[in-house]
């Protein structure tokens, strides 16, 4: 099983090197780069490009890596055994699977992502080692052991906000994804809008770069806000004239709404605009 680009996702031969080595190295590819680089998408991506399933376990603050493998629902079974249900004598009924769960029981191999596992707590990745080493868990309620029938591609993406343990990135393969370049960006712009103007295309990346190269800026345009801006730009039909012409004067562009996304960065382009025109 090998990735390679998909009709709607550009990968670097990097990024192609990366996950099919993290394939054949049977470990979890951890992925870091800027938000809206793609890294959500690269699951989905390599799961259709494979043509397995996908099976998302997307993180957040108050997740712990127990949610992952099952829950006990304590709450269900008090409730049924007040009401008298005969399910009560069977504590299996209980057992709530969770997403390596799922993954592991698959009648296939499948894509399994773990979506910005910074968010959790610092124990989080350690509380997986075991698991996504072995490969399998232990269920204490109902003495069972659940192992995986196929070993699950497993993708991890990470915000960096904040550093993960030592112990689990040495069981993980590491890439991170760069800003794409020029080229790059061309071709992944292509891929979203095929039929484009190629002179509307030029001068969107020129301004895009413009507002993305703004010294001190906090929050830099992301790709995926890139591609949100040309889509406003084409339902507004906004002519390639009005672009150009405020390249041309180093101005904010048209709909800079969806690429600056707080009033310092927007006062801040504005002022170093103002200061270039003057020069």
């Amino acid at each position: 099983m090998r990735f390679d680009s998909t009709e709607r996702y550009v990968a670097t031969d990097d990024l192609k090197l990366a996950v099919n080595a993290s394939i054949t190295l049977a470990r979890p590819l951890l992925i870091k780069g800027e938000p809206g680089t793609g890294k959500t998408l690269l699951a989905e991506e390599v799961a259709k490009s494979m043509g397995v399933p996908l099976i998302e376990w997307h993180i957040k603050s108050t997740t712990k890596a127990q949610h992952g493998l099952y829950e006990y629902d304590a709450v269900a079974r008090l409730r049924d055994s007040q009401l008298g249900d005969p399910r009560v004598a069977d504590i299996a009924h209980y057992i709530v699977p969770g997403k390596l769960w799922e993954a592991f029981s698959s009648d296939q191999r499948v894509v399994l992502l773990i979506d910005e596992i910074d968010k959790a707590d610092i124990e989080f990745p350690n509380d997986l080692l075991r698991e996504l080493d072995r490969m399998d868990f232990f269920v204490y309620e109902t003495q069972q052991t659940i192992r995986a029938r196929h070993r699950p591609i497993v993708i991890i993406t990470s915000n960096n906000e904040k550093e993960l343990p030592d112990a689990f990135l040495r069981r993980c393969f590491f890439h991170y994804i760069r800003f794409p370049d020029p080229e790059t960006l061309n071709r992944i712009v292509d891929v979203h809008f095929p039929n484009l103007k190629r002179d509307l295309v030029n001068e969107a990346l020129t301004a895009f770069f413009q507002v993305r190269e703004t010294p001190a800026l906090k929050k830099k345009p992301s790709t995926s806000e890139l591609l949100d801006w040309i889509k406003l730009l084409v339902a507004e039909d906004i002519p390639v004239e009005v672009l150009r012409e405020k390249n041309q004067k180093k101005t904010i562009p048209p709909l800079y709404g969806a690429l600056l996304k707080n009033e310092a960065d927007v006062q801040l382009f504005e002022k170093l605009a103002f200061l270039s025109r003057r020069g």
